[in-house]
């Protein structure tokens, strides 16, 4: 097989939660840009996400956009039934989407604390649980977790994030070794400082970007494109020899502590 060839995802579905703005619509392109059809699962229906629907359906392939709040105990179970109605199957399964509150620790609300466990870690888990029987039925399946250089690189006011992002990480580790005589994979991509509609405020501040870049190796805040590579890779037949891992995606960051 070609090396071009083991990037093929045609006749492949993928679900991208968060799939319509930031990173996630970076995803959403670049799968659909290899071939795969998108099922985008995002909190909001606006024009900008209207728009990247556009964008994936420009590579002449099915793409649904399904609102849905993936932090609720029913999401799950719900965005499965509407896509069994419509007789789909995922194969391909990018859990993007989470919630980050920043508070020092003594701040934390029980409001701010759900929020961020249960979209960024409960419905990891719930989602990985609905759609991987089928993945194993098929022989065949993609499971990419995005966790955060937070997961080694303390701070104070991201606490549960945090935590949210180490403990998916060990969810990844414990299903790879069970699911990897199925032929899936699952692993995590760790994405540093991205420049994101959610870090536009923090980033157009002048000195916190200076300070930022300064803890940075590679000397400048990456983009959603930048963590394009490594999906693509780990969500075709060329990344599937590679399950239950942790890749950073920072620049450097997680190198400097």
């Amino acid at each position: 097989m070609q090396i071009s060839e083991k990037f093929n995802l045609k006749g492949k579905t993928a679900l991208v939660t968060g799939g319509g703005q930031g990173i996630g619509k970076a995803f959403s392109i670049a799968l659909a840009s290899y071939g795969a059809n998108i099922v985008i699962v995002d909190l909001s229906n606006n024009e900008s996400i209207n728009e990247t629907v556009n964008q994936v359906k420009a590579h002449k392939v099915n793409c649904i956009l399904l609102q849905c709040d993936i932090s609720t105990t029913d999401a799950p179970t719900l965005l499965k039934s509407q896509l069994d109605e419509k007789n789909i199957t995922v194969d391909i399964l990018v859990l993007n989407a989470s919630v980050q509150m920043r508070s020092l620790w003594e701040n934390v609300t029980i409001e701010q604390f759900d929020k961020q466990v249960n979209t960024n870690f409960r419905a990891s888990l719930f989602l990985t649980q609905v759609f991987y029987p089928a993945m194993k039925e098929k022989g065949w399946g993609r499971i990419i977790t995005v966790g955060s250089v937070q997961q080694i690189r303390s701070h104070v006011e991201m606490i549960v994030y945090a935590a949210t992002k180490v403990a998916q990480m060990s969810l990844v580790k414990s299903l790879a070794i069970q699911f990897a005589p199925h032929n899936v994979t699952i692993n995590n991509i760790a994405p540093g400082a991205i420049d994101t509609p959610r870090n536009a405020e923090v980033l157009s501040k002048r000195d916190y970007l200076q300070l930022l870049e300064s803890k940075i190796p590679a000397g400048y805040v990456g983009t959603p494109e930048d963590c394009v590579g490594a999906v693509l890779m780990l969500c075709s037949e060329a990344g599937r020899y590679i399950t239950g891992q942790d890749l950073f995606i920072d620049g450097g960051m997680s190198l400097n502590r």
